[in-house]
């Protein structure tokens, strides 16, 4: 059997529940092996200056996930230069897991960020590098992916039937999972924290700790 694999990218800054939660589901509904978190390095719609120190956001990670067995942290996009495009992350590491034998990959995305896609560069590529798994968010119903398959990608991709699955004669399946929403957001936890409240609950117990014993966010006035 091909092994599969999850992949988290983003920010992450910092992580937090929501993000641990929906890896959490997501490796369980699709039989996942093991899910990769990626946070980017220089993210592509961000200055360097609007996002916390990689070595940071990555330690923070580390701090959350070390104690699950299938939850892994990657550096690849800190060891790629330039911006961290999604595209060029799938393309490495294709090459670099060549040869552990076949494998699938699975890119988890909320819904919200799929619907602005087409913002990503090279983003029709995806399709052919991994799967999509589509996480459901209130307030943007399933025929406004569809609507985005076919008018963004392509017009052949079809819901099959009695699935949530969209699935295309040449491209990669689209798989759209209901999860448990819990409504949390970085931008929320750097705005809370630069106001000193209290962020207790809303990231692990270790980050929480990292975030005051660092003094990251305080200075945040810009409410990244």
């Amino acid at each position: 059997m091909p092994q599969r694999i999850g992949i988290l990218g983003g920010t992450f800054d910092p992580v937090h529940h929501g993000h641990l939660r929906a890896a959490e589901e997501a490796l369980e509904a699709l039989h996942l092996d093991r899910i990769l978190f990626i946070p980017a390095a220089s993210p592509p719609h961000k200055s360097r200056t609007a996002v916390q120190e990689l070595d940071h956001r990555m330690e923070m990670l580390r701090l959350a996930i070390g104690d699950h067995p299938r939850f892994e942290l990657s550096d690849l996009e800190g060891r790629i230069p330039g911006k961290s495009y999604t595209v060029v992350t799938l393309r490495t590491l294709h090459g670099l897991l060549a040869g552990e034998g076949e494998r699938q990959f699975f890119l988890l995305v909320g819904m919200d960020a799929f619907l602005e896609l087409s913002t990503w560069w090279h983003y029709r590529e995806l399709f052919e590098l991994s799967s999509l798994v589509v996480l459901r968010r209130p307030g943007h119903p399933e025929e406004a992916l569809q609507g985005f398959l076919k008018a963004h990608v392509s017009p052949l991709y079809e819901l099959g039937i009695g699935s949530d699955v969209f699935v295309h004669p040449e491209l990669l399946p689209v798989h759209v999972m209901s999860n448990t929403y819990l409504g949390i957001s970085s931008t929320r936890i750097r705005w809370l924290v630069a106001r000193g409240k209290s962020i207790r609950y809303l990231v692990p117990r270790e980050v929480l700790r990292y975030i005051a014993v660092k003094r990251l966010y305080e200075s945040d006035s810009d409410g990244r």
